[in-house]
C-alpha cells in the first residue's frame, strides 16, 4: 500500500490495526469466522480452514476451543478474540437475507444445552427498533428497569470504543473475561456445527447477536433489551418469537440501499418486529409512515399505540427531568416509559392484562399518559448513554459529542449544540473559539449534513477519517476492513469541498492540506484536514488538553502556515469543539478523551 500521509511514517500493518470503528451489519457474502493458524498469524479465509494435524484443545488447556485458535497466552488469548471481532465484515447487500431461515438452526446449535429458540422467550424481551432514538429510548428503558431492581441484560449497536459494550449486565459493558468466556463458548459450538449450514459461520453482527443471547441466558437475567440493528424485518435480532414488549423510535430516511428509499418501505422493515398480540408502541411519525405501520400492526394482529408527549406526563407528577440532552429525546423517554410501564405491569401484575386495542382498526390508538413512579423519574433523570449529545470539559476545552448521522438527527444535533453552547459561552472569561470535526461515512449525504451546520458559525471546520490515530497499535475494536485509506481521505477532501461552498457564499477555496495528495491543491482557508482524529484533536486543543498532551500519544508534527493559523486558538478564553457526522468519529474521539472508556 502506498503512503500517502505527509510526516507521518505509515506500513501496510499500521493501516489495518487502527481504523475507523465496525459497522452493526453483517456481510452475509464476504469474510467468516474461519482461520488458518500459519506462522503464529491468525488468517481470514471465505472458504473455511484448511487444518494440518494439531494437538487437541482440550490438551492445551481450552476445552472446546478449535485446536487451530489455541492462545499461548491469556493476553494473546483476548487479542484474538477482539482480533476475530475486527475483521469480521460488515454487510453490504440487500435487505433480502434469509435470516429468517437461516437462525433457529444456528441457534439452536449454539445454545448449550439448550436446543430450541424458545429458550429466548425466558430473557422477557423488550425490542425496539427506529432510525434515530432507539439506542437512547433502549438506554432510558435498561436504566428504568434496572432501577425497580431487575438484572438487566442490554444488547445494542454499534460500539464506540470497545466491542464489549455493545452486551451490558446491569448497565456495564461485559469484562475481558466474561466476553472471552463466552465468546469462545459460541465459537466453538459453531465451528462443531458449521457443516450443517454449508460449512460457513455466522459474520460479524450475526455473530455476536447470537453472543449476546448466550451471555444473557447464561447470565440469567431478568430481561433482555434489545435493540435492532438495521430495519426490523430481515434484521437477525428479530429471531425473537415472544417479546413482551416492542418499540419504534422515530423514523426517517436512512440505509436506503438496504431498507428502501421512502419512509413507508422504511417503516414496513421496522414494523416487521411486531408479533402477534405483543403490545407494540411508537412515537409520532409521519403520516406516511403512521400509516405503513398501522398496516402492518393490522396484518401481524398487534396491538399498536402512540405515545403521548412528555409534557402530559408531567401534568400528573411535574417537570421531569433527562439524563440525556436534547429537546428530541422528549420523545424518546416517553416511549421508554410506556415500554417499562408495560413489562411492570406484566412481570408485577400477571393477572392484569397488557394494553389491548382493536388490531382491526386502521389507526393505532393514543397511550394514555400515567403518573410515573419515583423510581421512574430517577431512572430517567440518571440515563447515561455516550456519544448522543454529551458534553465532556476539559479545562480551556469543551467537547460536544453526538453521532448525528442523518437529516433529521443532524437537525436535532444542531439545535442541542446551539443551546448548549450559549449556556457555555455565558461563563467565558474571554472570547470563545467554535470548531467543527467531522466526517461521515457510507451513503450519507455529508453536502446536505453540512448545510445544516453552516448556522452554527463555527470558527473552523476540521475533517478526518474515522482513524484514531496514524501509529502503529493493535485496537482492533476500531478498525474498518471494507473502506480503503485512500478512499476515505478522498470523503474527507469532498467534505471539505462541500464546507466552502455553503460557508463561503458560492467563493470556493482549498484546504490547507495535512496530507500529500494529489486529490486537491494546497490553498489557504478555514478548513483543515488531517489524517487521523487524534492529529485533529491536539491541533484543535494546542496542547490546553492535559490528557491528549499524554507523551503516550506522541504528537504528528504540522506545516508552518497550519501552525500558524491556529492563531486564534491559542488566544481563546474558551475553545468549543462540535465532533458529530459519525457515531464512529465520536468513538475514535472518546477513545482518546475518556481513556478509561478503551479499558
Amino acid at each position: 500500500m502506498f503512503c500517502i500521509w505527509q510526516h507521518v511514517r505509515l506500513c501496510p500493518a499500521t493501516v489495518l490495526c487502527r481504523g475507523s470503528d465496525i459497522s452493526p451489519f453483517p456481510f452475509a457474502a464476504g469474510c467468516h469466522l474461519h482461520f488458518e493458524h500459519t506462522t503464529n498469524q491468525c488468517q481470514f479465509s471465505g472458504a473455511g480452514p484448511k487444518r494440518a494435524e494439531q494437538p487437541s484443545a482440550a490438551a492445551a488447556g481450552h476445552e472446546g476451543l478449535p485446536g487451530t485458535l489455541r492462545p499461548h497466552s491469556e493476553s494473546l488469548f483476548l487479542y484474538f478474540v477482539v482480533l476475530v471481532c475486527a475483521h469480521l465484515k460488515d454487510y453490504r447487500g440487500c435487505c433480502c437475507c434469509v435470516t429468517d431461515y437461516l437462525f433457529p438452526s444456528v441457534l439452536s446449535d449454539v445454545f448449550v444445552p439448550v436446543s430450541k429458540v424458545e429458550e429466548l422467550d425466558h430473557l422477557n424481551i423488550i425490542h425496539v427498533t427506529g432510525t434515530k432514538g432507539k439506542g437512547s429510548t433502549c438506554a432510558f428503558t435498561e436504566h428504568i428497569l434496572r432501577r425497580h431492581g431487575f438484572r438487566t441484560g442490554f444488547y445494542s449497536s454499534p460500539h464506540l470504543v470497545q466491542v464489549r459494550e455493545r452486551i451490558r449486565i446491569n448497565g456495564q459493558p461485559i469484562g475481558k473475561e466474561l466476553f472471552t468466556k463466552y465468546f469462545w463458548q459460541v465459537y466453538g459450538r459453531l465451528d462443531e456445527t458449521k457443516d450443517a449450514h454449508g460449512g460457513t459461520m455466522p459474520a460479524y453482527f450475526r455473530f455476536l447477536t447470537i453472543l449476546a443471547f448466550h451471555v444473557f441466558l447464561q447470565e440469567k437475567v431478568d430481561l433482555a433489551v434489545i435493540e435492532v440493528g438495521i430495519g426490523g424485518a430481515y434484521d437477525c435480532t428479530n429471531i425473537i418469537r415472544r417479546p413482551w414488549v416492542c418499540g419504534i423510535s422515530s423514523l426517517g430516511i436512512d440505509h436506503t440501499q438496504i431498507l428502501g428509499d421512502t419512509i413507508e418501505k422504511i417503516a414496513w422493515q421496522k414494523g416487521g418486529i411486531f408479533k402477534l398480540g405483543v403490545p407494540a408502541f411508537t412515537v409520532k411519525q409521519p403520516e406516511d409512515a403512521m400509516v405503513t405501520l398501522s398496516s402492518r400492526a393490522s396484518e401481524m394482529r398487534c396491538p399498536l399505540w402512540v405515545c403521548p408527549e412528555l409534557e402530559e406526563y408531567q401534568a400528573h407528577c411535574g417537570p421531569l427531568h433527562l439524563g440525556l440532552a436534547g429537546r428530541h429525546q422528549r420523545s424518546n423517554a416517553s416511549l421508554a416509559l410506556q415500554l417499562s410501564h408495560t413489562w411492570l405491569q406484566r412481570r408485577c401484575l400477571p393477572d392484569r392484562s397488557p394494553p389491548s386495542g382493536s388490531v382491526e382498526s386502521a389507526a393505532p390508538r393514543q397511550a394514555p399518559p400515567f403518573k410515573p413512579s419515583p423510581i421512574m423519574i430517577k431512572g430517567l433523570a440518571d440515563t447515561e448513554w455516550p456519544g448522543r449529545n454529551q458534553t465532556l470539559k476539559h479545562g480551556a476545552v469543551t467537547y460536544f459529542l453526538d453521532g448525528a448521522h442523518t437529516m433529521r438527527s443532524m437537525q436535532a444535533c444542531v439545535h442541542w449544540f446551539r443551546e448548549a453552547a450559549v449556556q457555555h459561552e455565558r461563563n467565558a472569561s474571554g472570547p470563545v473559539v467554535r470548531v467543527l470535526l467531522f466526517n461521515a461515512t457510507g451513503e450519507r449525504d455529508s453536502a446536505a449534513m453540512l448545510k445544516l451546520l453552516v448556522p452554527c458559525h463555527f470558527d473552523f471546520a476540521v475533517f478526518c477519517p474515522n482513524i484514531t490515530e496514524a501509529i502503529a497499535s493493535c485496537n482492533a475494536d476500531q478498525q474498518n476492513f471494507n473502506v480503503s485509506v485512500e478512499h476515505m481521505l478522498t470523503r474527507c477532501l469532498d467534505n471539505e469541498r462541500s464546507w466552502h461552498l455553503h460557508n463561503s457564499s458560492g467563493h470556493t477555496k482549498g484546504a490547507p492540506l495535512l496530507i500529500e495528495s494529489s486529490l486537491a491543491p494546497e490553498k489557504k482557508a478555514d478548513a483543515l484536514v488531517f489524517p487521523c482524529i487524534l492529529s485533529a484533536l491536539q491541533w484543535i486543543t494546542q496542547g490546553r488538553d492535559s490528557v491528549l498532551a499524554d507523551p503516550a500519544h506522541g504528537e504528528l508534527p504540522v506545516k508552518p502556515s497550519v501552525a500558524a493559523r491556529a492563531a486564534p486558538l491559542c488566544a481563546a478564553a474558551e475553545v468549543h469543539v462540535l465532533i458529530t457526522g459519525s457515531l464512529h468519529l465520536v468513538g475514535g474521539a472518546l477513545k482518546h478523551l475518556d481513556p478509561a472508556s478503551s479499558k
